[in-house]
């Protein structure tokens, strides 16, 4: 019987310590959003050209490095937000070839991660109102602590994919 007694005070007094633990979680924040991981400045460290018709018929060579081809190596993105980090212009500079409107507005297919595997789209605008786009990039790497992005440009042809533009770029701080 004094087993037992022990037993349940014992019980007793852990339930009561478990009840008793008041955790602090601090104070609300707002999630970080893929609009605060784009803005600033990216600097190209490699851009390659990818023959999607190719690749998708195992021909090889099916891509082709334009880094060092065209001045590309002075490419430069500058994706601007407000103090809200909400999107706003951007602006592409180096004396580069343009494969897309160096110049304009943009916005995010979605401010999140997708949960489906599903590349979030930057869509680029000519207009601040954003009604006439251009064109959109594929954000295929997301930048984290590495500070790497990685962006892809597809071309389309009666509705399919025929060549498409990955650029690997290093935030520039």
């Amino acid at each position: 019987m004094r087993c037992k007694s022990i037993y349940w005070l014992a019980v007793m007094m852990s339930l009561t310590a478990i009840g008793c633990d008041n955790t602090e979680d601090g104070s609300h924040v707002d999630p970080i959003t893929i609009y605060e991981k784009v803005n600033g400045n990216w600097g190209l460290t490699n851009l390659k050209m990818v023959d999607e018709f190719a690749k998708a018929n195992k021909i090889e060579p099916s891509e082709e490095n334009l880094s060092t081809y065209f001045n590309y190596e002075d490419f430069k993105i500058n994706f601007v937000t407000d103090a809200q980090n909400r999107p706003t212009s951007y602006e592409v500079t180096g004396n580069v070839p343009p494969l897309f409107a160096p110049k304009g507005y943009w916005a995010l297919s979605s401010d999140f991660q997708q949960t489906n595997a599903s590349a979030i789209r930057i869509y680029l605008y000519s207009d601040a109102q954003k009604t006439q786009k251009t064109d959109e990039l594929r954000i295929i790497s997301v930048p984290g602590k590495n500070e790497e992005m990685q962006l892809q440009l597809m071309r389309t042809s009666g509705g399919a994919d025929f060549v498409s533009y990955v650029f690997k770029l290093n935030a520039i701080n």
